[in-house]
């Protein structure tokens, strides 16, 4: 079993299910190094964005029922992400906690904020103006970020402010997730060895 310390928050988790087999590695002080195999081309895009942005080392292996459609592989991969995430960050001591980002791609622009609060909820405004974006199906990007909170124990909002292009406003979405992400895990010098709760546990 992992632990998470200061000097290395890093994380592995299988998830098998008789409907997806799953493996994610993250490393969250990482360089944004990214090995993604879903199946699903523009899923894995938006995974990618993940890492690059949130400078997290990312490893997913998802083998799923893709001959049903992508909605156990892509909620599964939620879930085993924040399940993975949670395990790396360990007791929280020294954690920013929050994070926000603004991200826009050309006429798109959305906001994301995230809370390790231990009490995970998810409100998410995302009109996307079609229904799918290649072969991804964009009510699925909900069922993607509700198990990750769930999992990882946060509190997340996620906005799509405005946005004409379906690529662009999901891109601005997981850009902006992971921005959010990135600053709310950093570890703070002046909270060295302390939890960022006036309760004292998170």
């Amino acid at each position: 079993m992992n632990t998470a310390t200061s000097s290395e928050r890093v994380a592995e988790v299988t998830r098998n299910t008789t409907e997806t087999q799953i493996r994610v590695r993250v490393n969250l002080d990482g360089t944004g190094q990214a090995q993604l195999s879903t199946g699903i081309g523009f899923f894995d895009h938006m995974l990618d964005q993940i890492a690059r942005h949130g400078l997290i080392d990312l490893e997913i292996d998802a083998k799923g029922d893709l001959h049903i459609d992508g909605h156990h592989t892509v909620e599964d991969v939620g879930i085993t992400l924040g399940q993975a995430v949670a395990k790396a960050v360990g007791d929280k001591k020294g954690l920013r906690r929050y994070g926000h980002a603004y991200v826009p791609l050309d006429e798109a622009l959305s906001r994301v904020v995230v809370d390790f609060s231990g009490r995970p909820g998810l409100t998410m405004h995302v009109p996307f103006k079609s229904g799918m974006i290649g072969g991804f199906d964009t009510q699925l990007a909900y069922e993607f970020f509700q198990g990750f909170a769930n999992h990882a124990l946060v509190t997340l909002h996620i906005d799509n402010l405005r946005g004409e292009n379906a690529h662009h406003q999901c891109e601005t979405v997981f850009k902006a997730y992971a921005r959010a992400l990135r600053m709310a895990l950093e570890l703070d010098p002046r909270m060295a060895g302390v939890i960022p709760s006036t309760k004292g546990t998170l």
